[in-house]
């Protein structure tokens, strides 16, 4: 492993890069770390790959999962909790939220 502070790898950033690429190891001092350089492999993201990896949900759970928000939802639509507004209606109650916000932080004399 070729190993490089900081200042030769800026240096030679190009040069370090390509050579990771080509599969060389690349090392990085930073304090009293080594971090390596080195290419990795990006896989597309499938539907229910990320959930599946990162928390173990098999897809059976996830579909599960979604049904339980999808009725969630439902249930507080219909409760009135939650509406639909277009953009400007929420530009409005952003601006109204801001406005009440900035009186209220106003320190009094």
């Amino acid at each position: 492993m070729k190993i490089l502070t900081i200042i030769e790898a800026r240096k030679n950033l190009g040069r370090c890069l390509s050579a990771a690429v080509n599969g060389e190891h690349i090392g990085i001092i930073t304090g009293a770390s080594v971090v390596a350089l080195r290419k990795v492999v990006v896989e597309a993201v499938h539907e229910h790959s990320y959930a599946m990896r990162e928390y173990g949900a098999t897809r059976k759970e996830l579909d599960q999962f979604g049904k339980a928000v999808d009725q969630h939802i439902a249930q507080e639509r219909r409760a009135g909790r939650l509406i639909r507004i277009n953009p400007r209606q929420l530009r409005t109650q952003l601006d109204q939220a801001t406005h009440h916000h900035r009186r209220r932080s106003t320190p009094s004399r």
